[in-house]
């Protein structure tokens, strides 16, 4: 048995029974280190170092909280939920039409979507925008889990197509790690190759929104557990401080794409709303508090998915794996193409990040491609899509985790079985078959 299927498939089946995701991951890496011939004190050891390599982004996830937290205080979230509300309408008669769904399920959508490119903040919207409409999704009865879809989608598909923000950066990585491998590829091509796996998304966010999850689905109306408006108090805001907040959003946009730091990023916005006097300075200090509380999770998952990535690489049997799928697939190239994809899901499954797992799956699927006579198009595609695959679906990652943290905030939204499985199902699908094509006709 391969260390590394064991590894993962543990992790999820423990997930799926609704064992917490941080003690999945561990058990996860425990049993994948004792099946890889680490020891149980060699396994402790890999993993102990490897929980440092996530620490950046927990510290980015925390300041990027605290940042939404103070971006809260100018009232932009409320100006957001107002807005919501003159869309749905006022009456319960309106609220039940398909038409303010729609304009809400959009809206989410465009933010989403522009969280990864033109403002690249990542998930730090999601705190601000999606625990204040809650009690106006739960008025239209929306089943949470079409709007986990829309918002795993806008965090994922415009890196794998749009070579902006977050997309620029894995699409460097995808084309620098080909070449590193001895093919050449030009970025260029990125979008080209990865246009049929994110039509394959599109797809599948169609079918979730208007097919799955288009029943009405009754949630309570709680107090929120985790919100930057605890107990729902309406925040005033005006011209001014509507202007620091945008202010602020623009200078956290250029320092993050200057930086490529989301810490930095996130402190400069912090110092633009306590210097435009939005937020009192020795306020500060409570609202870094309260942003850590409200990505503690997100922290504390990617915190220990880095040492379980740390566990797997340590077994070498990610190696062991592909090279096992190499005998099975022979001389055809539709049976090599399909198994690299599912290779993909597998180790990005288990590792949570596809900007991580690119580099590990090149190194090993480059010269399989150069030599079975892929193109350096149908390679790119390949490795984008191997790498993307898996970002929907698993525990660990941002794309799921960061939904999970805004729609839960009234504790009414599981992560694994309202945003984990749907999203698998509904994206991981169609990237095998629209990547599996992508690469044959490319």
């Amino acid at each position: 048995m391969n260390a590394v299927v064991i590894a993962v498939l543990l992790m999820i089946i423990l997930s799926l029974l609704r064992v917490h995701v941080v003690i999945a991951l561990i058990l996860g890496a425990l049993a994948g280190g004792l099946f890889g011939g680490l020891g149980f004190n060699g396994t402790i050891d890999v993993f102990t170092e490897g929980l440092g390599n996530s620490a950046n982004i927990a510290l980015s996830y925390a300041v990027l909280g605290a940042f939404a937290v103070a971006l809260s205080k100018t009232g932009l979230p409320q100006l957001l939920v107002d807005t919501s509300i003159k869309i749905v309408g006022k009456k319960e008669e309106a609220r039940s039409k398909t038409l303010p769904k729609v304009l809400i399920f959009f809206m989410i959508f465009l933010i989403s979507c522009m969280s990864q490119n033109l403002i690249p903040i990542h998930i730090a919207f999601i705190p601000i925008l999606i625990p204040p409409i809650l009690q106006v999704l739960n008025e239209m009865a929306v089943d949470r889990r079409a709007v986990a879809s829309i918002m795993t989608f806008g965090l994922q598909a415009p890196y794998m197509l749009l070579p902006f923000g977050f997309g620029a950066i894995f699409h460097g990585i995808v084309v620098d790690n080909m070449e590193a491998n001895g093919m050449s590829a030009s970025l260029s091509d990125m979008p080209y190759a990865m246009l049929l796996p994110t039509l394959g998304m599109v797809l599948g966010l169609l079918v979730a929104v208007f097919i799955t999850y288009r029943k009405p689905r009754q949630y309570e109306n709680q107090s929120l557990e985790s919100t930057n408006q605890p107990e729902q108090e309406s925040v005033s805001y005006s011209a001014n401080s509507l202007i620091s907040a945008f202010v602020a959003i623009l200078a956290t946009v250029i320092v993050q794409v200057t930086s490529d730091s989301m810490v930095i990023a996130g402190v400069a916005g912090l110092v633009v709303l306590v210097f435009s006097g939005s937020v009192r300075f020795k306020e500060s200090d409570a609202l870094l508090t309260e942003g850590m509380k409200m990505m503690a999770f997100i922290g504390f998952v990617m915190i220990a998915a880095s040492g379980f990535a740390e566990v797997m690489r340590a077994t070498g049997d990610v190696e062991q794996l592909v090279e096992t799928s190499a005998a099975w697939m022979g001389d055809s190239k539709s049976l090599a193409a399909l198994l690299m994809i599912l290779i993909g899901l597998l180790i990005t499954m288990g590792i949570g990040s596809s900007f991580a797992t690119v580099p590990i799956i090149a190194a090993l699927f480059v010269p399989m491609c150069a030599a079975m006579g892929f193109s350096p198009i149908a390679t790119l595609s390949l490795i984008g899509t191997a790498g993307a695959i898996g970002d929907a679906g698993a525990p660990a990652s941002d794309s799921t985790l960061g939904p999970t943290a805004g729609l839960n905030a009234d504790g009414q939204h599981n992560h694994i079985w309202d945003t984990c499985v749907p999203t698998f199902l509904h994206f991981n699908i169609p990237l095998i078959i629209f990547g599996w094509i992508a690469a044959i006709i490319l």
